[in-house]
């Protein structure tokens, strides 16, 4: 194991990256999904580049009505009730669907221009990811409706599965599980990015705030695999379900740890997909967590300093409780049967 220890804006140490080992390195499983998606969103933006950068006025309207209706809704979602977050999932529906939907005083349909669909396809999965980025970190809450929105457009439009994957990988790599490590001669910044920071007039961001982002993040793909399976879908299997969440939580655990990262993404995943994950596989979750506290936390405490132990302990207690208990709590603000009711 490398890590590699740089100063951050704030004044403290950062692990820059501990150097993953055994199968999920450099040419693993998760790192070929890893750059597969991110090959997918290069060539998506790639082919966007002739839409958006046309400068006829016609075009520059259709392109603002069709961003306008497919972001007005996501900005609207929220936990009010399940008749709201209906609503807006069968608005980006008919706009993915290719119906015309009237946005403002203007009709607008991705059948209006040969890219259109895959602009709003892009744009919605860019706008769900940010979400998640910037307002799950701080109102926990927040990721079911935006999850539950997900799931079923996920369902019936798989395109925009593949795309909001690789939005949420570009940002959070950790969640392939990919720990990107720095190579020879890489500048600290571009270092720092590619873990996902972000970096801006010559200073990285704050820790803290980093950290935020990235348990937002961690939070919505959690969400997102142990959500219900829509109504909708009749007897079809879950999009992206739990199964995906249990191979992201053995791959992490055979990984070398990164510190306040890895407790982190642990800690928030766990909070969120827990609950159902302990339904769904019982005794084999609760050996793997039983390994987690006993065995990988060490390893954590290793290679993290004691500024950086805030984060280890919240995830040591968590399991703690949750062995006393014998049982993972529900998540606060979870959609419960009577709020689909509503």
């Amino acid at each position: 194991m490398c890590v590699v220890w740089v100063p951050a804006s704030n004044g403290l140490c950062v692990a820059l990256i501990a150097t993953a080992g055994g199968d999920w390195a450099e040419g693993s499983v998760p790192q070929r999904r890893h750059q597969e998606l991110q090959r997918h969103l290069a060539e998506t933006v790639e082919r966007l580049k002739e839409l958006n950068g046309n400068q006829d006025l016609k075009t520059k309207v259709m392109k603002f009505e069709l961003a306008k209706a497919s972001s007005l809704p996501i900005n609207q979602i929220s936990n009010t009730s399940g008749s709201h977050l209906r609503v807006i999932t069968g608005k980006l529906d008919l706009l993915l669907s290719g119906t015309a939907v009237v946005s403002g005083t203007r009709s607008t349909s991705v059948s209006d221009h040969p890219q259109g669909l895959l602009y709003v396809l892009h744009r919605v999965a860019e706008r769900l990811v940010k979400q998640s980025e910037e307002e799950v970190g701080w109102n926990h809450a927040a990721v079911f409706p935006i999850a539950a929105v997900t799931v079923e457009l996920w369902h019936r439009h798989p395109a925009l599965g593949e795309l909001l994957l690789a939005h949420l990988l570009s940002k959070c790599p950790y969640m392939g599980p990919v720990f990107p490590r720095p190579t020879p001669g890489q500048s600290q910044e571009d270092a720092f990015r590619i873990l996902g920071y972000r970096f801006e007039d010559g200073r990285v961001e704050n820790e803290d705030l980093f950290l935020q982002r990235m348990s937002g993040m961690a939070r919505m793909y959690a969400a997102i695999i142990s959500a219900p399976v829509p109504p909708s879908s009749g007897n079809k299997s879950h999009p992206h379900g739990m199964s995906h969440g249990w191979t992201w939580l053995m791959q992490v655990l055979d990984m070398e740890p990164m510190a306040n990262v890895t407790p982190t993404v642990l800690f928030s995943f766990l909070e969120v997909a827990g609950n159902a994950m302990a339904i769904e596989y019982g005794d084999q979750l609760w050996e793997l967590l039983d390994g987690l506290r006993k065995e990988y936390i060490p390893r954590i405490e290793k290679v993290s300093i004691p500024q950086q132990m805030g984060t280890v302990v919240r995830l040591r207690l968590f399991l703690e409780d949750c062995f006393v208990n014998r049982e993972i709590p529900l998540p606060s603000g979870h959609l419960s049967e009577e709020f689909w009711k509503a």
